[in-house]
């Protein structure tokens, strides 16, 4: 049967597939502090194990992206899974905590073609408003099992303790291996690769090089950044600065993530109707104008909390329909290069977010002025770079003929 006979079920499964780098990273945040002391190693060394998995995420995500475009999305996609899984036992395992951390890293090198492949195989098998829709709804997935991964892992360790969230990761991933062995295909035929590796790998260039193509990767990531300087600034500023009881910040909290939701399902109903430029210069101008005045007016607590907590849900809102619509479109650009140009735009969309989070940490000084400041730019920086999209039509890439299939 074929997997667009049954989009629904479609969608969960590449949302799956998406999930496994946030859920392998938020499942297992509340257990770091019990890792460190049932593997008698410090908290330094536990977190390295959050920072081998960004750093082996994004190295994944630009090595699987060119070399699907060479020998197809399924054989990688499948043998990314089972070291995923390998790894997730690796980890069970463990003695000690330099192992965790050798395990962590060849867990996100098998999370990464998850990741990637999921967003290519859309592009192989839908045109850019269905793609666009189906990024946005596999979004809105990932958001619900991202969110309830902190709760279980804390329940989890409760009851059964650290291990058995990566038994859990394990078994998540043995599904997904079953299905997508069942149920997908290979969408990306011998007839529309390239030739060889390096003309794969050299694909890199080709796109970067490209206006329109930074200009979606850097509107997307920029988005991101910003939601990740939030997640990383505002427990300090809702709680800390202004005084407000935990209960109170998981509310306000929660107002951001149902804003997604809530613009997410938008996006998935509109995009087909108005087409994802006009819904990406919506989603910009709203991320800069919030971005703009969280500068203004939350850097120095003018209007106090309500001010910020509202253009901070502005801000948020938007980052999930940015970043179908950026997807969608810069993979329409690039059909031969699918897999490279996805592997691209993940791989700076996570560094983005870590440089954005490692930066908002850096500036800390106990106000909302450092997160407002980076989130600032971030919008703003989301709607110029969506500009370099609406340059003239002569400069879209015209693909060379030796990077062709």
């Amino acid at each position: 049967m074929s997997p667009i006979a049954n989009p629904q079920r479609l969608i969960v499964l590449l949302a799956a597939l998406v999930a496994f780098g946030p859920l392998s990273i938020d499942m297992y945040l509340p257990s770091l502090p019990l890792i460190a002391a049932d593997l008698g190693a410090s908290e330094s060394q536990i977190q390295m194990t959050i920072g081998v998995f960004l750093a082996g995420l994004c190295i994944g995500m630009l090595l699987y992206g060119p070399l699907s475009d060479r020998f197809g999305r399924r054989r990688l996609l499948l043998g990314g899974i089972v070291l995923y899984m390998l790894a997730s036992l690796g980890c069970v395992l463990a003695a000690g905590a330099g192992q965790l951390v050798f395990w962590r890293t060849l867990q996100a090198f098998g999370g990464a073609a998850a990741s990637v492949l999921a967003r290519t195989i859309v592009r192989d098998l839908f045109p850019l408003a269905d793609a666009a829709r189906m990024l946005s709804l596999m979004h809105l997935v990932t958001m619900i099992a991202t969110l309830i991964a902190p709760l279980a892992g804390g329940y989890l360790i409760l009851v059964a303790g650290w291990r058995v969230i990566f038994i859990v990761l394990l078994a998540l991933a043995g599904l997904c291996l079953l299905f997508v062995a069942w149920k997908i295909p290979e969408t990306h035929p011998a007839h529309a690769r390239g030739v060889s590796i390096g003309i794969a790998f050299r694909a890199y260039g080709h796109i970067v090089l490209q206006p329109q193509a930074l200009g979606y990767i850097l509107c997307m990531g920029l988005s991101f950044g910003g939601m990740f300087a939030f997640i990383t600034a505002s427990p300090f500023v809702y709680i800390q600065y202004f005084g407000v009881s935990p209960q109170h910040y998981a509310w306000l909290f929660s107002l951001n993530i149902a804003g997604i939701m809530i613009i997410t399902l938008l996006n998935a109903r509109l995009v087909t109707r108005f087409g994802p430029q006009r819904l990406l210069l919506l989603g910009a101008g709203i991320a800069a104008f919030s971005g703009l005045g969280l500068a203004l007016f939350g850097g120095n607590g003018i209007g106090g909390l309500s001010v910020i907590a509202a253009c901070l849900v502005c801000f948020i809102s938007v980052t999930g329909l940015l970043g179908a619509n950026c997807v969608a479109s810069l993979l329409a650009r690039f059909p031969g290069q699918a897999g490279a140009a996805a592997g691209l735009a993940v791989a700076l969309q996570f560094g983005l977010g870590t440089v954005c989070s490692a930066l908002v940490s850096a500036l800390h000084d106990g106000s909302p002025l450092p997160m407002s400041l980076v989130i600032g730019s971030a919008g703003i920086g989301s709607l110029l770079a969506l500009l370099l999209t609406r340059l003239p039509e002569r400069t879209a890439p015209t693909v060379p003929p030796r990077l062709q299939a």
